[in-house]
C-alpha cells in the first residue's frame, strides 16, 4: 500500500541555479558591506594608495630576478650598454627599463650550410647553385657542398660586436671557400687535397671571426660533397676511368722497375767483384812474377851459363807441354818416330816409360856414344800435354 502512494507522489523540482547565486551574491555582498562598516577607518584612500605602491615596487624588484641554467651565460645591460656577464646560477638585476639581461647557450652546437639546403632524413638535400658551384686554378667548375659546425666562446662579443651571426659566418664561409678552391686544381680538390682544403679554409674562416671579435668558434668544418657539374658528370667520369687507368700502368712499371733494379744492382756488384778479383789476381801475379825475376837475377849473376842453361831448358818444357806429340832423338842417319798422345790406350806415365826403355834398349844395341846418350836424356825431359 505504502508503495503504491509513493509511487504516486510528484517528482522533485530541480533547483533554480539563478536563484542561488542571487543568494550566494547578497550573501557576500551583506558581508563585505558589514566589513567596510567594521573597518571603514582603515581603508583610507592614502593608505590603500600605500599598499598598492608598495605591492608594485616589490613586483618590479622582484622582476629583476633571473636564473641562469648550466651551459648558459647571462649577458646584462644598462640602457643598452653592456654591464656584466653571470655565471650559471640565480642572479638579480636591476629590472626593465634600467637593465636587461639576455641568456646565451655557450655550449649548443649550432650548424651552417653551405651550397646547399638539408631536406630532411630521409630527402636528397637541395642543391643551391649561386652557393655551391666555384672556379677552380685551371679553370673548371665544380660543385662543393660545406658544413660548418660552430659554437660561442664569448657571449659578450657574440651579442654586441657581430649583428647577423649566421648571416656573417655564412658569407664569410663562402668568400673564404672560393679564395681557397680558387688556388688548387680541380684534380688535387677531387683526390688528395680534401683533408689539406677544409683544413685551410676552416683555419681562414677562424682568423677572420677572431678579427671581427664575434665570439665563435669553430668546431668542425666538413665538405659534403665536391663533383663536377651534373652536365658534365660523363665527361668526367671517362678522366677519372683513363687517371685510374694511369695509374694502374704506373703502378705496374714501378713493380716491374722493383723486380728488374735489385737484379741488375746484384749483377753490376758481382761484375765488380770479378773485376776487383781479376784485379787482385793479376797485381798478385805480377808482383810475384816480379819476385821471382828479382830471384832469377840474383841467381844469374851468381852463375850465368847455368841460369841460362835452366831457362832454356824450363822454355823448351813449356813450348813442348803444349803439344801432342813426343819427339824422340836417335843417332844420326836412324830413323825417327813419334806417338800421338791423344791416341795412345796406355796412361802418360807408362808411356814414358816405355820410350825411356827403349831409349836404353836402342843405346845398348848400338853400344855408341853412350856418355852421350846420358847427357842427351839429361836434357831431354818427359813433355806434358793438355788433356
Amino acid at each position: 500500500m505504502s508503495s503504491e502512494k509513493h509511487n504516486t507522489s510528484k517528482p522533485t523540482p530541480p533547483p533554480n541555479w539563478k536563484v542561488e547565486a542571487d543568494k550566494v551574491w547578497q550573501q557576500v555582498s551583506q558581508r563585505g558591506a558589514d566589513f567596510y562598516r567594521d573597518h571603514k577607518h582603515m581603508l583610507s584612500l592614502p593608505k590603500i594608495g600605500a599598499v598598492l605602491g608598495g605591492t608594485l615596487v616589490l613586483a618590479w624588484l622582484a622582476s629583476g630576478v633571473y636564473i641562469v641554467d648550466q651551459g648558459n651565460r647571462g649577458v646584462v645591460s644598462r640602457f643598452g650598454a653592456y654591464s656584466e656577464t653571470t655565471q650559471p646560477g640565480p642572479h638579480w638585476h636591476l629590472p626593465l627599463p634600467i637593465e636587461a639581461v639576455k641568456i646565451v647557450n655557450v655550449e649548443q652546437q649550432r650548424f651552417i650550410e653551405v651550397g646547399y639546403r638539408d631536406s630532411g632524413r630521409f630527402a636528397k638535400s637541395a642543391s643551391i647553385a649561386q652557393e655551391s658551384l666555384m672556379l677552380t686554378r685551371d679553370e673548371n667548375i665544380i660543385n662543393v657542398r660545406l658544413a660548418v659546425q660552430y659554437q660561442i666562446n664569448n657571449a659578450k662579443d657574440y651579442l654586441f660586436n657581430v649583428k647577423d651571426h649566421e648571416a656573417t659566418l655564412k658569407q664569410l664561409t663562402e668568400s673564404v671557400e672560393r679564395a681557397v678552391i680558387g688556388r688548387n686544381d680541380m684534380d688535387f680538390i677531387l683526390t688528395e687535397g680534401r683533408s689539406e682544403i677544409v683544413a685551410e679554409i676552416k683555419r681562414e674562416i677562424q682568423v677572420a671571426m677572431d678579427d671581427y671579435q664575434a665570439g665563435i668558434t669553430l668546431a668542425s668544418v666538413n665538405l659534403q660533397d665536391a663533383q663536377p657539374p651534373e652536365e658534365v658528370q660523363g665527361a668526367f667520369e671517362d678522366a677519372i676511368r683513363a687517371r685510374e687507368d694511369k695509374q694502374r700502368l704506373i703502378n705496374e712499371a714501378q713493380a716491374y722497375a722493383n723486380e728488374i733494379i735489385p737484379k741488375a744492382r746484384g749483377a753490376s756488384a758481382r761484375l765488380l767483384q770479378e773485376a776487383e778479383a781479376y784485379e787482385a789476381e793479376k797485381v798478385a801475379k805480377a808482383k810475384g812474377e816480379t819476385e821471382r825475376f828479382d830471384q832469377l837475377l840474383v841467381e844469374y849473376e851468381k852463375s850465368p851459363a847455368i841460369t841460362r842453361k835452366r831457362l832454356y831448358l824450363e822454355a823448351k818444357e813449356k813450348l813442348y807441354s803444349g803439344s801432342n806429340k813426343i819427339m824422340i832423338e836417335a843417332e844420326r842417319n836412324a830413323p825417327q818416330f813419334y806417338m800421338p798422345l791423344q791416341s795412345a790406350p796406355i796412361h802418360r806415365a807408362t808411356a814414358k816409360t816405355v820410350q825411356a826403355s827403349e831409349i836404353n834398349n836402342d843405346s845398348i844395341a848400338n853400344d855408341k856414344g853412350t856418355s852421350h846418350k846420358a847427357a842427351a836424356s839429361t836434357e831431354l825431359r818427359p813433355s806434358r800435354s793438355r788433356p
